[in-house]
């Protein structure tokens, strides 16, 4: 069943082949089938409905679905304004559009506002094979892949026969008439209920199957789609039993040719995992195996309907009557460390070795959690939970492993990989995911922590004996470290694989930046739920070369079109850039005056007062898990999960609180000020007599529309010609003094779930903080907001006037400035906060910036810039254009940036 390749793109190309994994086309962005995204497009909440679709993409759906079909919606024009909105935003512009709709000028609205090469859902043969080759070619001309549906004049495919029927003719049609290639073909032949009672419904899954296996087989090149939750509509409200029919649906349709669907996998119980009577049942159903399946199905579903049923408690207390080896491997799978060492130490006693138990049962169970993980069946909390009770378990065995002289555990079986967040920079939950993950997937995982200079990376690499090195970092001065480190990797001759993965990092960078300084594989990884699967690729014998070969090509065609790009890009000139900035009527305007200048220390603030103001959504995020709080905590397909998360971090907080585990403290600062063209000078009084400091801002660049400015952040201060006196204001905050205690706590007890739940909350608290202090200037120190009153949900909207930038984020990109800043308020001597040579923030959950109260500035922008700007920064700056460019972003038309 060789299917030709399919090329899809957004701003990146999806490229799915035989060997391609199950496609996951994201759902929510569709006003039918989410009921939260359509009241977002109901009430144009467009920056809402931003978010669900990054949830989306985030979560790895690999094509987005939109759908506007609803019939109080002008559908074709939001699905022109989503569309547009979609491609103002790299993060989700990146991957694949699919126009959804069952109206024909709503799926033209889309195709003339898609960019890249996406898909349309659907065209069909319902009204005639004259109308379905005029759409199909305007389809074609727009270079979008087409979805048919099993549909023809007469009605939806629902046996076999017309499933073959309708798809050989569409696929006929399609190639010999409309001009498509056949991998640009995507057949639907329709998923129906299954045990609905009523006899012509007991064939539907069945027929799927058998239908999909006849396109694969005789229909060369076409792929097959599906939308899966139909499956299950008949037991609607009893969600295991919806989840194991889901499971076992896709398990087989998948085995017999489908490759695409509309499905999330969050909400699938483990194939494996369903309890042998129920999926006896389903699969009487699916294949149609008993005249009476539908009733026995329907018998036992009543018993596992509720998460608080018999059945589960009887489940529950089953498993403890297994074998230790069993057992362990449930513990594992499961997450539950509560029999742990009970049950290790009778594996010890039963099998006789310390070592033994730790490479028969416990790898056992690892190797079945890292294959459910890599199958998109468990979720990273889950995992996390899982490598926790591994932990715990080869901690017990490690004195008896002593006793023996088996300190060293033989593992020239596995693959080494050494991780390490770079010189500079000490952010590290994603690496720690990571590290969990591939332990997880028996890799050996030498971690050496964060702020590690090149030489020691490459000194311990070497020492070890590794297959890969894997790079971490956060802020923006960590992507020049790692290029630092493939020029090293070089100079010593190595062959390793690089692997590169953190926030700033991105597949363009590695391709323009690192790829071309190291002869070896570079590669970037998206995030943990890849790192396996890539790592296996790159390390592999008989992978590696094949696959290097594939990404040097690869990023080679990337550094070309990104440096055509370049060259079409329509940049300004900068005067002409800084002549158009945003006008401000300064005549007659007074800047509201601070209750008071200089600095205030805010000692040991109240994390009981913090928690209020946390914006939980990034949280959920940090763990893989999708969606905004707190609609997440009641979503169909991750609820759960994200429940038993928010609970465990609830627990958390309830404790740093009551025991003062954490101390939160911050500076203020407010001075007067005025700008100097791009530059913002401070001064020690009032009088404006004695310049105290100089911050240093970019302008946008980008050509504009009529009308609308190229703005930057010293646009929205009094310039120094008007006679105003006008003021600026700085913030410092910490939540992390006092982490490393914990998270020794937590590593001693080699509690890995616990280490990343401490990291993640602090900095949400950190984030909480900046929120709350902001709150507290707008309505107290400044005053300049002392009306407003806004809940929490509308504070993380940034609804209130003013805004808090911060250095070495997008409107002020330079690292650097946080010098100044944190000079300026004295921030290590009031609030312990330090420094690293990079400019990163310690502790890690810290959060600092500037306070703007100017009401314009809330609309501030910022987009690309050129290289005539970094020349005229470099001189602002008294330093080079090299030094500039060091600090600012990974290339000069940066523009990742919305406000």
């Amino acid at each position: 069943m060789k299917t030709l390749p399919l090329t899809l793109s957004g701003l990146e190309p999806l490229i799915i082949t035989e060997d391609s994994n199950f496609v996951n086309v994201g759902e929510r962005t569709n006003v039918t089938g989410s009921k939260r995204f359509l009241n977002t497009i109901k009430e144009k909440d467009y920056d809402k409905a931003l978010k669900i679709a990054l949830d989306q993409v985030q979560g790895g759906a690999q094509i987005l679905d939109v759908n506007m079909d609803e019939g109080m919606l002008d559908s074709a024009e939001e699905m022109t304004n989503f569309l547009n909105l979609i491609a103002s935003d790299p993060d989700i512009a990146k991957i694949p559009i699919m126009v959804d709709s069952s109206k024909w000028e709503v799926i033209l609205a889309g195709l003339k506002c898609m960019q890249g090469k996406g898909v349309v859902n659907s065209i069909s043969l319902k009204d005639g094979e004259e109308e379905f080759l005029r759409r199909a070619k305007i389809v074609r001309r727009f270079g979008a892949a087409v979805i048919c549906m099993a549909f023809d004049e007469d009605g939806q495919a629902d046996t076999l026969p017309r499933r073959k029927e309708i798809c050989g003719r569409a696929y006929k049609l399609l190639t010999e008439e409309a001009g498509f290639h056949p991998s640009d073909i995507i057949l639907d032949p329709n998923i129906f209920p299954v045990a609905t009672g009523m006899e012509e419904h007991r064939r539907n899954a069945l027929d799927f199957f058998l239908a999909a296996k006849w396109i694969r087989e005789n229909l060369p090149g076409a792929h097959v789609i599906g939308g899966v939750s139909n499956v299950s509509f008949s037991f609607r409200g009893n969600n295991r039993v919806r989840e194991a029919i889901h499971s076992a649906f896709l398990y087989h349709a998948i085995e017999h040719g489908m490759d695409m669907g509309i499905v999330n996998p969050t909400q699938l119980e483990v194939y494996d995992d369903i309890p042998e009577d129920l999926l006896e049942r389903v699969e009487d159903v699916l294949f149609d195996k008993r005249d009476d399946a539908t009733e026995r199905l329907l018998e036992i579903a009543e018993e596992y309907k509720g998460e608080g049923s018999s059945v589960k408690k009887k489940q529950d207390d089953e498993w403890r009557q297994k074998s230790v080896e069993e057992r362990l491997k449930y513990s594992l799978v499961k997450g539950i460390n509560e029999f742990v060492e009970e049950d290790t130490e009778e594996a010890r006693q039963k099998i006789g070795s310390p070592l033994e138990v730790i490479e028969g049962p416990l790898m056992d169970g690892m190797n079945v959690v890292g294959d459910l993980f890599g199958a998109g069946k468990m979720f990273l909390p889950q995992v996390v939970k899982s490598a926790r009770v591994m932990k715990q378990a080869v901690a017990y065995l490690t004195p008896f492993l002593e006793e023996e002289k088996k300190q060293n555990k033989d593992t020239s079986d596995q693959p080494k990989v050494l991780l390490a967040t770079v010189k500079g920079d000490v952010h590290d939950i994603g690496k720690n995911i990571v590290s969990v993950v591939l332990a997880c997937n028996n890799y050996h995982v030498i971690d050496l922590g964060v702020m590690v200079p090149a030489d020691k990376i490459l000194d311990e690499a070497e020492k070890h004996k590794v297959d890969a090195i894997g790079l971490s970092g956060l802020i923006t001065p960590s992507l020049d470290e790692m290029i630092t480190v493939a020029r090293e990797m070089k100079k010593r001759g190595m062959d390793l694989p690089l692997m590169i993965g953190g926030a700033t990092t991105s597949r363009l960078h590695t391709a323009v930046k690192i790829d071309p300084e190291y002869d070896s594989s570079v590669v970037h990884v998206l995030d943990a739920s890849r790192a396996v699967a890539m790592a296996g690729d790159i390390i592999n014998p008989k992978k590696r070369e094949a696959v290097k070969a594939e990404i040097k090509k690869e990023y080679a065609e990337l550094r070309e079109l990104h440096e055509n790009r370049q060259n079409k890009k329509e940049l300004l000139p900068f005067e002409e850039a800084r002549s158009n900035k945003t006008k401000i009527e300064w005549e007659g305007y007074e800047p509201p005056k601070p209750s008071f200048l200089g600095n205030k220390v805010f000692e040991d603030y109240p994390i009981s007062e913090l928690r209020n103001y946390i914006d939980w959504s990034p949280f959920f995020r940090t763990w893989m898990l999708t969606g905004k709080y707190p609609d997440i905590l009641e979503d169909d397909e991750v609820g759960k999960q994200a429940q038993s998360l928010f609970d465990d971090a609830q627990a958390l907080l309830d404790e740093i609180i009551e025991k003062d585990l954490l101390q939160a403290k911050s500076v203020i600062g407010f001075y007067p000020a005025t700008a100097y063209g791009d530059d913002i000078k401070l001064f020690e009084g009032a009088d404006l007599s004695e310049i105290k400091t100089k911050f240093h801002f970019l302008r946008q660049q980008t050509k504009k529309r009529s009308g609308q400015p190229n703005s930057s952040l010293s646009d929205y201060i009094a310039p120094h010609e008007v006679g105003i006196t006008d003021y600026i204001g700085f913030f410092a905050v910490t939540a992390g003094i006092g982490i490393e205690k914990l998270i020794e706590r937590f590593e001693s007890e080699n509690d890995d779930y616990n280490v990343i739940l401490v990291k993640a909350v602090a900095d949400r608290l950190a984030e909480a903080f900046a929120e709350r202090m902001h709150e507290r200037v707008r309505k107290e120190f400044w005053g300049y907001s002392d009306e407003e009153s806004f809940s929490n949900e509308e504070l993380i909207a940034e609804k209130y006037s003013g805004i808090r930038p911060a250095p070495g984020y997008p409107a002020c990109p330079d690292h650097t400035e946080k010098r100044i800043l944190f000079d300026l308020l004295e921030v290590e001597k009031n609030t312990s906060i330090k420094l690293t040579e990079s400019f990163a923030m310690y502790p890690a959950s810290s959060v600092s910036g500037f306070y703007f109260s100017h009401p314009e500035s809330r609309y501030f922008r910022v987009g690309n810039i050129g290289e005539d700007q970094v020349i005229d920064y470099a001189q602002r700056k008294s330093c080079t254009k090299e030094e500039v460019e060091k600090w600012l972003s990974p290339n000069l038309d940066y523009d990742p940036y919305s406000s």
